[in-house]
């Protein structure tokens, strides 16, 4: 019997299936912190507790403290100590109020600033990662138009030289020549966002040396010739690559040497 020839599987297929997405990276986790757990156990004990239940409270505790730094294994009990210095705290609130007093986390300053910090923070967490998956969308988006062929013809907006910075880290730091072009020749055009000018000038913080050079030696010589295609001069994206501080000392020169002529 004769045997069945061995098939060889190609990977990838040959389908002209487009790359898959990157993966999605799940959101770490706020870290835990043994202090503001032992603080939040204090305030949840001593509420409602008068002067007098808070001292004795604080006595338990140091108590507690002498007691653990007899042993080695918890003389860095950082919990043990936050929760003492709470109590000391909250000791010395209820000292210095009325006679009668009883300890209410919802009237507590300090409390309240904390919480106020910490919506703060979670604020500022929730708009760094929707800012991230706009960021990862946007990459997505790019992507596929850059599979498409029809990059070039799309307008850039704000926040996509972040994306650059994206589409550059997925690629494993390599540089993404066509994105690079493409932004630059945006920015040369002023199309898109870069019809701004506040946009124009905030990219020079946002893009990295070889694109602005390449965009402001595209500016310069489609200066110099009236009717020349940017498409028609690869060379400069090549010497901004190359030496980006001497295209755009050339890039100067060339500003120079038409504005006299413009003037006339």
């Amino acid at each position: 019997m004769n045997a069945r020839p061995m098939m060889t599987r190609m990977w990838p297929p040959a389908t002209g299936t487009s790359r898959p997405l990157a993966p999605r990276v799940a959101a770490p986790r706020e870290p835990i912190d043994p202090a503001r757990i032992g603080r939040r156990v204090v305030r949840r004990r001593a509420k409602g507790m008068d002067a007098g239940a808070v001292a004795a409270a604080l006595e338990e505790a140091r108590f507690d403290a002498r007691q653990n730094s007899r042993h080695e294994d918890l003389g860095d009990d950082v919990r043990g100590r936050a929760e003492l210095a709470e109590w000391e705290r909250l000791a010395q609130l209820l000292a210095d109020a009325a006679p009668g007093t009883v300890y209410d986390p919802d009237a507590d300053d300090v409390v309240q600033a904390e919480l106020a910090a910490d919506a703060a923070a979670a604020a500022a967490r929730g708009a760094e990662l929707r800012e991230a998956a706009r960021i990862a969308a946007r990459a997505d988006e790019l992507q596929a138009l850059r599979e498409l062929g029809t990059l070039e013809q799309t307008e850039p907006r704000h926040g996509d030289e972040a994306v650059r910075d994206e589409l550059t880290r997925r690629a494993g730091s390599y540089v993404q020549p066509d994105v690079d072009a493409w932004l630059a020749r945006a920015l040369a055009a002023h199309r898109g966002h870069y019809a701004d000018p506040a946009s124009r000038e905030a990219a020079v913080g946002l893009l990295h040396p070889p694109v602005l050079a390449h965009a402001a030696l595209l500016a310069a010589l489609t200066q110099l010739v009236a009717d020349a295609d940017v498409g028609q001069l690869p060379f400069a994206a090549r010497l901004a690559t190359a030496d980006s501080e001497a295209a755009d000392e050339l890039a100067a020169f060339l500003t120079r040497a038409i504005t006299p002529r413009s003037r006339a």
